[in-house]
Order: C-alpha cells, then sequence, then structure tokens
C-alpha cells in the first residue's frame, strides 16, 4: 500500500471508531443546520478532528480541504487532502446504518490517492491511481459487458436545491424507462464506491460537492468506468453534477438523459 494511501486509511478508521461509538448508543445525537435540509452535528467535528490530526502528524506541511472547517493552508500546497468525515449524516443522525468517511489526496489538482470507509459493515474501499481499487484488498473491475437495459442504477435527490427538481425529475424518469430498477441510499460517496464494486452499474447525481466525489470517482476509473458531468464532459467538480458508470451503461446513460 502506498504510503499516503496507508495514512488515509489510518486516518478513515480512526473516524469511523468515533462515528461508530456514538452511533451505537442509540441515543438521539445533537445537530445544527447549516442550510436548507443540510446539517452537521458534534460527531462531524470529532471525526474531522481525527482525521485531520493524523494526517498532520505524517504530513504537516500539507494543505487540507474540509467539509466542515474548511481550507487549511500548508506550506506545499501541491498536495491537498480532500476529506468529508460523515458522508450520510442525514442517515447517521436517523439511525440508519449507512454511512461513511471519504479522504482523497490530490497531487497537482489530480487525485492521487483515495478512500471510502463504511463503518458499519468495516468496509474499506480504497483506490491508488494506477494501482487499482480494491475492498478489503480485494481487487474491483467493473464488467464492461453490462447495459443499460438490465442495469441497476443509482442516485441522489437534490434536497439542497429543490428548484433542479424538475429537470431531475424528468432525467430521473427517462432513465427509468430503460434500466432494470433506481436504488437511492443517502450517501454519494458510498454509492460512488458502490460502483466500483458492480454493485450498482450507474450513478447520477446533481449539486454534490468535491469530497463527495473525489475519493469514489478514483475507485471507478481504477476499476475500469467512466466519470463525467451530465453532458459528459469533464466539468463535475466544478458543477457538482455527475454520472459514472460501467463504460457501456454510461454511453447510454448520456442521451437517454439529454431528452
Amino acid at each position: 500500500m502506498h504510503p499516503m494511501l496507508n495514512i488515509a486509511v489510518r486516518a478513515a478508521r480512526a473516524a469511523g471508531k468515533i462515528l461508530i461509538k456514538e452511533f451505537d448508543q442509540g441515543q438521539p445525537i445533537d445537530a445544527t443546520s447549516k442550510g436548507p435540509n443540510d446539517w452537521v452535528s458534534e460527531m462531524d467535528r470529532a471525526a474531522e478532528k481525527a482525521i485531520i490530526d493524523t494526517i498532520r502528524k505524517s504530513y504537516p506541511e500539507h494543505g487540507i480541504i474540509a467539509e466542515e472547517s474548511g481550507q487549511q493552508q500548508g506550506t506545499d500546497n501541491d498536495f491537498q487532502w480532500v476529506i468529508d468525515p460523515l458522508d450520510g449524516t442525514t442517515n447517521y443522525l436517523r439511525g440508519i446504518p449507512h454511512f461513511c468517511i471519504s479522504i482523497a489526496l490530490l497531487h497537482k489538482g489530480s487525485v492521487q490517492q483515495g478512500v471510502v470507509y463504511d463503518p458499519v459493515r468495516e468496509e474499506l474501499f480504497t483506490a491508488s491511481r494506477g494501482a487499482g481499487a480494491q475492498l478489503n484488498g480485494r481487487r474491483l473491475r467493473i464488467d464492461p459487458k453490462v447495459e443499460l437495459k438490465g442495469a441497476l442504477l443509482a442516485t441522489g435527490f437534490p434536497f439542497k436545491a429543490k428548484h433542479k427538481l424538475p429537470e431531475y425529475q424528468q432525467m430521473f424518469n427517462n432513465l427509468f424507462e430503460h434500466c432494470a430498477d433506481m436504488r437511492r441510499a443517502g450517501a454519494a460517496a458510498l454509492d460512488l464506491a458502490y460502483v466500483a464494486a458492480g454493485r450498482f452499474d450507474g450513478f447520477f447525481e446533481m449539486g454534490l460537492k468535491p469530497w463527495d466525489m473525489l475519493a469514489g470517482e478514483l475507485m471507478i476509473r481504477e476499476a475500469g468506468g467512466i466519470v463525467c458531468d451530465l453532458d459528459g464532459g469533464h466539468n463535475y467538480i466544478q458543477s457538482g453534477n455527475i454520472t459514472a458508470g460501467a463504460p457501456k451503461v454510461l454511453k447510454q446513460m448520456l442521451p437517454v438523459m439529454r431528452k
């Protein structure tokens, strides 16, 4: 395992221990609103601190972009760690056991390492650029033969930007007519990791942030999949609108979504 990936794994596991300890108590967790339908809890902040502290011990000079604490400049900002300490906060607060920690490492803007960790199932998804993607040490490969007909797709509703709902609903309707079924689980980083693992054949969502996407994007590419924006371009980090999947599935999704 690459040394920097090893640190990302260590940081993700440290955060996972914090999240699971409180989650297993079965008690309500205090949360405050960051915006419409957007929540942050004390556990988000505690998990994020554990991740940053772990990274800082090994790489104090690196920059950090974290969902809750924002951007922290380092003396070597060619390296930037992009952190989501708890993706699926609503699930977590409601006692739904589907959430994760997502950590990506960029070098000069290019994603080099990625970790998505599900502490409930103890599933560790990892990827290193040029070295493949793995789940708990098992190599992940997306089936290149699967097509949209018969595919299981995943998505996320634009609950933070409900003015986009008509456009989203049209895309959903068009795709639903062509695929086997659709899932909405509530944690985009895990959805992307599941695409890399072949559990989902494709995924699309609007309005995501870089910390939701970067680790999963690398995993999908390293597993043999494709990632793009809703128009088939490369603007998904800037726009937050992403689609990803097995090669044939994605190529068949795009024209259906454009209708």
